[in-house]
């Protein structure tokens, strides 16, 4: 059995053109995979490289995927030595900087194994899978998530009358409080909430999914930014999202996201978001599995 996984296309855009873009993304003949670094919270960048913390950790776990995973490769066990050695960078001069401040992404990826592909991932990036009979399916680690932003979002923007209102939801003092507070519990046994950054115990609760490609499929890996367009703006579904990206290709699909985060929806009014533009990263990907 021969399983391939082939890049067709692929686009990453920072939500705001003046700051860094805190996504990453990769892929070898193993693997193709994206890394969503979350918004740092805390006062100050700390890692003085890449132009934000988030930025810095994504990339981090994007060289270390890239370099380290192969067919045989246990994903927790690569991304377990990745976080030891991030945790170490980190804490190595910032040893008190509170919880709230560490650097930590989600991922979603599609890994290629000696019998077939598998979903691999933490936090809130997905993928969508659009088979050859027509049929689509999404695949995420935290199936909630986007939900609970929303309804966070929703209130939010109830307080402040807009996404950009009172410097945004980092300049609003209850906003920032409570997503402080819920960063804080990530990576704890408490929270079950679960991502890749210096918490090496994270590698233990990855999400893992065999997918069941039959001889042909086509996939969308991507970080929350472009899912909006389906889970958020309801644009397509599963499976006309991949089909139109296979049509048309990302770039057309990224203009139709800002057009409807900036024009369409700018304040978050009727579709509640923390950001008026999040970083956007998706790579189209074909699976061919061959007897």
């Amino acid at each position: 059995m021969t399983a391939r996984i082939t890049l067709l296309d692929s686009i990453s855009d920072p939500g705001n053109p003046a700051k860094p873009n805190d996504d990453s993304f990769g892929c070898n003949e193993s693997c193709a995979f994206v890394i969503d670094g979350a918004t740092g919270l805390g006062d100050r960048q700390y890692m003085d490289v890449a132009g934000s913390d988030a930025a810095w950790i994504a990339q981090h776990f994007a060289r270390g995927f890239e370099d380290q995973i192969t067919r045989e490769s246990s994903i927790s066990e690569v991304a377990r030595d990745l976080s030891v050695a991030a945790r170490a960078a980190f804490l190595r001069h910032n040893e008190n900087v509170p919880r709230y401040a560490w650097p930590l992404t989600a991922f979603a990826m599609l890994h290629q194994t000696r019998n077939g592909f598998h979903f691999i991932g933490l936090g809130d990036s997905c993928v969508f899978l659009l088979q050859e009979d027509g049929s689509a399916t999404m695949h995420m680690a935290i199936p909630g998530a986007y939900q609970y932003e929303q309804n966070q979002a929703r209130k939010h923007i109830a307080r402040t009358g807009g996404i950009t209102k009172e410097g945004g939801a980092l300049g609003n003092t209850e906003t920032l409080a409570l997503l402080r507070q819920h960063r804080e519990r990530q990576n704890t046994p408490e929270s079950g909430v679960w991502t890749l950054g210096l918490v090496p115990e994270a590698a233990d609760h990855l999400i893992s999914e065999r997918l069941n490609v039959r001889s042909k499929a086509h996939a969308i890996v991507c970080s929350d930014g472009l899912s909006d367009l389906a889970v958020l703006y309801a644009a397509y579904d599963s499976a006309s999202l991949v089909r139109t990206a296979r049509n048309r290709g990302l770039r057309p699909m990224l203009d139709e996201l800002r057009h409807l985060e900036r024009e369409i929806d700018p304040e978050g009014l009727r579709y509640p978001r923390f950001k008026q533009s999040d970083d956007t990263t998706a790579l189209l990907v074909e699976l061919t599995l061959d007897a």
